[in-house]
């Protein structure tokens, strides 16, 4: 599995996986929308530690830092 998060990209979805959580356990957000942000949210976590997003492999996205060794 390549890398194809940056750490910008990660550290992004780790925001967003505890504003997701937040919103859950506060009980702003409940239900069914609330489950879907939770499970959102763990995807976030997961991918972010791994660096690897399943999504942006078949659409050829990479958001890693390109590193031109020829200098």
């Amino acid at each position: 599995m390549k890398k194809n998060m940056g750490n910008v990209d990660r550290v992004i979805r780790v925001i967003l996986a505890a504003i997701f959580a937040v919103l859950y356990f506060t009980g702003t957000v409940t239900g069914t929308l609330g489950l879907v942000l939770v499970i959102l949210g763990g995807v976030f976590v997961l991918t972010s530690l791994v660096s690897f997003c399943p999504l942006y492999a078949p659409l050829g996205i990479s958001t890693c830092d390109v590193k031109n060794k020829a200098a």
